[in-house]
C-alpha cells in the first residue's frame, strides 16, 4: 500500500522574480517580488487552515523555516534604504521613517518570540 505524506506542501524548486524581471527599473521588480510574497503566505495560510495541525506545530515550522527573520529583513532593508537615500542623514522625518520601519522589524521579531 502507498504510503501517503503528510507534508503540507513541498517545494522542489524556486523561480524568483527578481531572477525573471531582472532588466527591470522603477520598482517594477518589487512589485512583482512583494505580489508573490503576499500570495505564499495566503497559500501558506489556507494550508494551516485546511490541516490538522495545532497551534504549537504552526508556530514551529514558522520560526523553523524562518518566517519572522525574513519579513523583519524585509523593514530592515526599507529602514536601511530609507537612510542611504536621504540627503540628509540628520533630517529628522527621514530618520523617523526609518526608526519606524527598524521599529517594525523588531516588533515582527517580538511577536514570535512570545509565541
Amino acid at each position: 500500500m502507498e504510503q501517503q505524506s503528510t507534508a503540507l506542501a513541498r517545494i522542489s524548486s524556486v523561480e524568483t522574480a527578481a531572477e525573471r524581471t531582472a532588466g527591470t527599473t522603477g520598482g517594477e521588480d518589487l512589485a512583482v517580488l512583494a505580489a508573490a510574497a503576499a500570495a505564499a503566505l495566503n497559500l501558506l495560510a489556507d494550508a494551516v487552515r485546511r490541516g490538522g495541525a495545532d497551534h504549537d506545530a504552526i508556530v514551529q515550522a514558522l520560526k523553523a523555516a524562518g518566517v519572522h527573520e525574513a519579513f523583519a529583513s524585509v523593514f530592515d532593508a526599507a529602514s536601511e534604504r530609507v537612510m542611504e537615500s536621504a540627503a540628509d542623514p540628520y533630517d529628522f522625518d527621514e530618520r523617523l521613517h526609518a526608526d519606524n520601519l527598524a521599529g517594525a522589524a523588531g516588533d515582527v521579531r517580538r511577536a514570535f518570540h512570545w509565541l
